[in-house]
């Protein structure tokens, strides 16, 4: 009988300080990973910077690392990739496909970013992968993690080695004193995910938030 995929759920964010202004732009970006363990959800962090680039070579970034990253504990893993970038999802659901079938070409003329949506979805054929969109600064508390995780990557140009230990809930508990968050439960958000995404079943919008 074959194993079921272990399964990941990935919350991902980007940041480019200057997007679009000329001269130099750096940029960062950030994840949270989750994976169910006998003892709980485990969660880890990445990050990772760029000194001049774009939000949407960040977007595209964060999804290869997070990707490589998994594929690191040496098994094909069911993923969910959960990101504010319409760009990333969008682009690995509808454009990809398309573009893959005409030899990697678009009627519009060149595709920005090529190499690295190649890339990706080299990465993305390590695992089974789901992309998801959420609304960006909408008070998505795993959201906004990761893009506090991206901004401080960009400001102060740094990236992590690989995924490390988690400080979502050090995070949490501090906005909590603010108020904030005061009902989310992070690790029964995390299961509702896993299961849908264990069963099959398509996970949209109305499913993240």
């Amino acid at each position: 009988m074959t194993q079921p995929l272990a399964i990941a759920v990935v919350h991902l964010d980007e940041s480019c300080l200057g997007n679009g202004q000329k001269g130099e732009t750096p940029g960062g970006a950030g994840g949270l990973i989750e994976t169910a363990t006998k003892s709980g959800v485990q969660r880890r962090d990445f990050f990772l910077h760029a000194a001049d680039t774009t939000n949407n070579r960040m977007a595209l970034a964060s999804g290869i690392a997070a990707l490589q990253l998994l594929a690191g504990k040496g098994q094909r893993m069911r993923v969910l990739l959960v990101s504010d970038s319409e760009y990333l999802v969008k682009g690995m659901r509808e454009w990809v496909p398309a573009w893959k079938a005409r030899g990697w070409t678009r009627k519009g003329g060149p595709i920005e970013n090529l190499p690295l949506w190649q890339q990706l979805v080299s990465s993305a054929g390590k695992h089974e992968v789901e992309w998801t969109w959420v609304r960006g600064h909408r008070g998505h508390a795993k959201n906004e993690y990761a893009n506090d995780l991206a901004v401080a990557a960009a400001t102060e140009q740094h990236t992590s080695d690989g995924a490390i230990p988690s400080g979502f809930e050090t995070w949490l508990m501090a906005k909590r004193g603010r108020g904030q968050y005061l009902e989310y439960d992070a690790d029964a958000a995390y299961t509702r995910l896993a299961d849908r995404l264990a069963r099959g079943d398509a996970i949209e919008l109305r499913d993240v938030e």
